[in-house]
């Protein structure tokens, strides 16, 4: 999956595609530099695990953050309310770090996910600046 990002003042949005067809959209924390539950997660390629937490339930976990744990992709509609760190999948862009319908978007990114987990894949989350 690649996520194309653009940065804002107020929040970092995406567009998460797989094999070249739109997914959703993302949004997160504005890029601070990496600083823990501050800013968005460092450009890079991830390999996504399976993780279960108390507070989400079973989510797709991004690992191997530098400097960084517990990175989820989870619900979430407003960057700057209710995140962390973590990647919120979003239906429609709303602003700077912003969206809607993120548990719809969240359960069509699962199901991709998951089927792919089940067939016996890996599955890797390659995050670079969007292509002016």
């Amino acid at each position: 999956m690649v996520l194309n990002r653009t940065y804002g003042e107020q929040g970092t949005n995406g567009q998460l595609s797989y094999q070249g067809q739109h997914i959703c959209y993302t949004i997160e924390l504005p890029d601070r530099n990496n600083i823990r539950r501050l800013s968005c997660i460092p450009e890079s390629n991830y390999r996504l695990q399976k993780r279960v937490y108390t507070k989400h339930g079973e989510q797709i976990g991004i690992p191997n953050v530098l400097h960084r744990e517990a990175i989820l992709i989870h619900p979430a509609n407003n960057a700057m309310k209710e995140l962390m760190g973590c990647i919120a999948p979003v239906t429609t862009l709303t602003g700077q770090g912003t969206g809607t319908n993120s548990r719809a978007a969240l359960a069509k990114l699962k199901a991709l996910v998951y089927g792919l987990w089940q067939r016996g894949d890996e599955v890797f989350l390659l995050i670079k600046r969007a292509e002016d």
